[in-house]
């Protein structure tokens, strides 16, 4: 039987610098839903990205000294890798500086332009770089934009322009026919009322004033600006053709069943959007929902305010599915959720620590201390069961009920509500007492049972959620009951089997002041790590002759054997070709460097680094996410002295 499909997206991530857990929420979020649509038996296409054009880029670009592609390149690593940290199961990675997306949406712009939804004209306005998005003096929100609340800039120059009043009629009329294409419903009223109603101002698409971006082919001084490029991404992975020349994948998996974006661009994902699709002629996503934000304490998280958390801190402090479970179980669905470190060990403690955590090991160890693990199940019943089974069997049920509505963490609280119960029902039927009494045998291999079957039942839910976790509860299981129909009756454990012997500590529990103040002296080491990076001791100027710094061409360059971050690069100095390994991996690829003169210090004691020797020492300036090697504008002789 032909499965049902499921195309659900993220908005892409824009490529200005490192994600911190706030913009990670979304792909965690994306995920849960992805997988349980697999879990429910859907054929699932799941798609994220990277937003990597624009005027933001550009210049973050020239501040590090590179060209707009290597920043990109990076960056768009590094996106990735903080998606693959936090095990989401993306099926396509989509970046906007792919050649076939490039294409597409020459030949979109191109099309829109000939049927004449696209005309050139002047703008004059007031723009905001960090959104890349123009205003007028009446949007703003005391005199800065009001989306990020930053100074904005007069701007005047020639571009070309979208009319999107021609369709907002018919998208009016869309929107009102299908109340749950934008969720949460409040945010439907707030873009009828606020942008559709008033009257639609003309949208700009083009831009002159700088380059890094996919040119207009028929008018190259001109680029087309962010809403064309970026939004396209969802049809263009598809295989979406302009003429017409669709590939077989945007056949089957257009239009997408849900976008999840954050709540501050949903204007741009049910009005421009939406429209550009009608221009087009295509097909209209089924759902676009905005989601509320992730904040620190009651504020949002900037690095200017210094409260940035990052994923791969929570990561290296609680695990990940921990991490996972926190952001999906707090984010309310309407309204803002918040993350703190304190929150974060509380519900570490109460809930994963305390009810999933002492549920599965109390449940497996008793198995083992009285029946030697093994699973039977006698079915002598009593009336106390009743209400543990009737749960276990509703709450698959209720779980997807939340999950069509997008309710994530309310899906979550129905799974935790069974292990409350479960809980429960160890304190309500005693095994420790049944145990002692060999007559009652067969009543607490059932009561056990009842545990086992219940526990299974909600790692199986738990998958979406805390995959590795609800991973390693039905290994020590030992079931092979894991898919979705294995929750439409009780009883689905197998018996006559041997449960794990020594079953693991999912979650330990963790102690509040010794964790506060392990943080709070990682943040200080943190702060004077920093501060000796800017605090230079005085020295004597002899001091410094001592050290011989020359100009070096880079020859040859290839990757440590051992160690991923590490290159291993031949430089001529003139008079001879020495060996130097450097730590800059991360930031440059080895084809990259060849013929690249570099300044290199000469007098170094040579020093095995991972069993290769090295010869001396490139010099370089940077940080952690952004390095450059230091050079020279032109090229000079090989072996000049520096200094």
């Amino acid at each position: 039987m032909k499965k049902e499909k499921y195309y659900i997206t993220t908005a892409i991530a824009y490529t200005s610098g490192k994600p911190h857990i706030g913009n990670t929420y979304e792909i965690i979020l994306a995920d849960a839903l992805a997988r349980f649509k697999r879990l429910q038996g859907y054929d699932v296409f799941f798609q994220t990205g990277t937003d990597e054009h624009g005027q933001k880029i550009e210049e973050k670009a020239k501040e590090a000294g590179v060209t707009p592609k290597v920043f990109v390149d990076k960056v768009a690593a590094d996106i990735r890798k903080n998606f693959d940290m936090m095990n989401t199961s993306y099926d396509y990675f989509i970046r906007t500086t792919d050649k076939q997306h490039e294409e597409q949406v020459q030949k979109i712009f191109k099309k829109l332009y000939e049927q004449g939804d696209i005309y050139k004209g002047t703008y004059e306005g007031l723009y905001c770089t960090p959104c890349e998005s123009f205003w007028t003096e009446s949007q703003l929100v005391d005199g800065c934009c009001p989306d990020c609340h930053r100074p904005v800039q007069k701007a005047t120059e020639e571009a070309y322009f979208f009319n999107l009043q021609k369709y907002a009629d018919r998208l009016i009329e869309h929107i009102e026919k299908h109340p749950e294409f934008i969720q949460p419903e409040s945010r439907k009223n707030e873009m009828i009322h606020n942008f559709l109603k008033p009257g639609l101002q003309d949208l700009c698409v083009s831009r002159t004033s700088f380059r890094w971006g996919i040119p207009v082919d028929f008018d190259p001084n001109h680029v087309v600006y962010v809403w064309i490029d970026a939004l396209s991404n969802y049809i263009t992975s598809l295989g979406f053709d302009a003429d017409g020349n669709h590939d077989e994948n945007y056949k089957k998996w257009w239009p997408a069943d849900v976008h999840i974006i954050g709540k501050d661009i949903l204007r741009f994902h049910t009005i421009y959007w939406p429209i550009m699709l009608m221009a087009l002629n295509e097909e209209l996503p089924k759902q676009v929902f905005g989601h509320p934000w992730l904040l620190v304490g009651d504020g949002k998280m900037s690095k200017s305010k210094g409260n940035t958390i990052y994923a791969e801190e929570l990561v290296e402090a609680f695990g990940v599915d921990a991490v996972r479970y926190f952001v999906l179980h707090e984010m309310p669905f309407a309204q803002d959720g918040t993350i703190t470190w304190e929150l974060m060990m509380e519900r570490t403690n109460s809930d994963l620590a305390n009810v999933l955590g002492n549920l599965v090991n109390r449940t497996l160890s008793m198995t083992n201390k009285y029946f030697q693990g093994v699973v039977t199940n006698p079915n002598v019943k009593e009336s106390i069961d009743d209400e543990l089974i009737t749960m276990a069997m509703q709450t698959p049920t209720e779980v997807a009920r939340k999950m069509d509505q997008l309710r994530v963490g309310d899906a979550i609280d129905e799974i935790f509500m069974l292990l409350r119960r479960s809980n429960k029902y160890i304190d309500e039927t005693t095994p420790w007492i049944l145990g002692k009494d060999e007559t009652k045998k067969d009543r607490l291999a059932t009561v056990l049972y009842n545990l086992l079957e219940t526990i299974r039942i909600a790692a199986v839910l738990l998958s979406s959620f805390m995959p590795e976790t609800s991973e390693t509860i039905l290994d020590e299981l030992q079931t092979q009951q894991r898919d979705y129909q294995s929750l439409t009756s009780f009883g689905q454990l197998e018996t006559g089997h041997t449960i794990t012997q020594k079953p693991k500590i999912l979650f330990a529990r963790i102690d509040a002041k010794e964790f506060m103040e392990a943080l709070a002296q990682k943040k200080e080491a943190a702060a004077v790590k920093e501060e000796a990076e800017t605090t230079v001791e005085a020295i004597e100027f002899e001091d410094f002759t001592k050290v011989d710094m020359k100009i070096g061409e880079i020859i040859a360059c290839e990757r440590h054997p051992k160690a991923d971050r590490l290159l291993i690069e031949q430089v001529d100095l003139g008079s001879e070709v020495r060996q130097i390994v450097s730590g800059i991996a991360d930031h440059y690829e080895p084809e990259q460097l060849i013929g690249k003169q570099v300044v290199v210090v000469t007098n170094l004691k040579p020093r095995k680094i991972r069993g290769v020797e090295s010869q001396g020492m490139l010099l370089a300036a940077g940080d952690d996410e952004h390095l450059q090697l230091l050079s020279v504008a032109e090229k000079v002789k090989k072996g000049t002295k520096v200094g």
